[in-house]
């Protein structure tokens, strides 16, 4: 009998605190942690994304962090058949692999085991288009392919210039095919009120810019990261970009930031809360969480 490896996925939206309980169901089942965020695969995106630290880690092995330089790209297609490996490896050691984060299409590409074209970057096409807006980049793609504008960030500019990369090279964004799951999967969703959510993000934006969000974002440029390529990594790093540039103010900068995070989180839940074999928790209720976990392996 063929028995399909099992795996716990640790998801939702950002601030809900992942990576502690991800850590915490890691030592408890002899786990080992794989990332699915799509910005923390980069070399010195620290900070601003809220990466986990050595300390938080607790010695618990993590992979798919600081794997390339900020300066390439780094594709869904890649991170799948990466983390597939990884999990091979995880399992020949005899631990379980719990995959954590809350970038949605890498997570639906191990869950529902999604077919992913090979379409290289187009560094010509890409320096054609790395200094237009999201807005430009959205006029760009419904000429290429208005119907893959329903299942995209519009606001992302790395996203829309790959929708537009893989059109261009294969006509049209290919429909999402799927294969035969190749794992057992148990999907932790976690969900805060929105109160609390607002508040951790809240606090959460202070947090780092205390922490030296804004040094961060020097060394990138020091290290040949360009203003355009900071962009196109969104959120904090479009916004800091800005303010390196000074478009932006730092008076301005945190309450940009605040509104820029809320509005990823509710697009992360749009996303999320259509696949209905999420089980959803609260973080706040670990031994829950635990007990879902223990039955699952059980």
């Amino acid at each position: 009998m063929n028995i399909k490896p099992k795996i716990i996925v640790v998801l939702g939206q950002t601030a809900t605190g992942k990576s502690g309980i991800a850590v915490q169901l890691a030592k408890k089942f002899g786990g080992e942690i794989i990332s699915a965020d799509s910005r923390q695969i980069y070399k010195g995106l620290d900070i601003a994304t809220g990466k986990v630290s050595k300390k938080e880690m607790c010695g618990v092995p993590h992979h798919m962090l600081d794997i390339i330089s900020p300066k390439k790209v780094f594709s869904v297609a890649k991170w799948q058949k990466q983390t597939k490996k990884i999990i091979s490896e995880i399992h020949a050691r005899g631990h379980l692999p719990i995959i954590c984060g809350g970038t949605g299409f890498y997570i639906k590409s191990i869950v529902e085991n999604v077919c992913l074209p090979e379409v290289p970057p187009n560094k010509k096409l890409r320096e054609k288009l790395k200094n237009k807006t999201a807005s430009e980049l959205v006029e760009i793609l419904i000429k290429l392919d208005s119907k893959i504008l329903k299942t995209i960030d519009k606001k992302n500019p790395a996203r829309l210039m790959r929708a537009i990369e893989i059109s261009t090279k294969l006509g049209a964004v290919p429909k999402i095919k799927t294969e035969k799951p190749e794992y057992k999967i148990l999907q932790i969703g976690l969900k805060l009120p929105e109160k609390i959510l607002r508040k951790n993000i809240h606090k959460r934006v202070l947090s780092r810019i205390k922490a030296g969000m804004f040094a961060e974002a020097q060394r990138l440029r020091a290290g040949g990261l360009s203003f355009s390529r900071m962009r196109s990594l969104g959120l904090e790093y479009r916004l800091l970009a800005d303010l390196l540039q000074k478009k932006i103010s730092r008076a301005d900068f945190a309450p940009q930031l605040e509104i820029a995070d809320w509005q990823y989180a509710r697009r992360q839940w749009q996303w999320f809360k259509r696949d209905k074999n999420i089980h959803w928790l609260s973080p706040t209720a670990p031994r829950k969480i635990e007990k879902e976990v223990k039955n699952f392996l059980d």
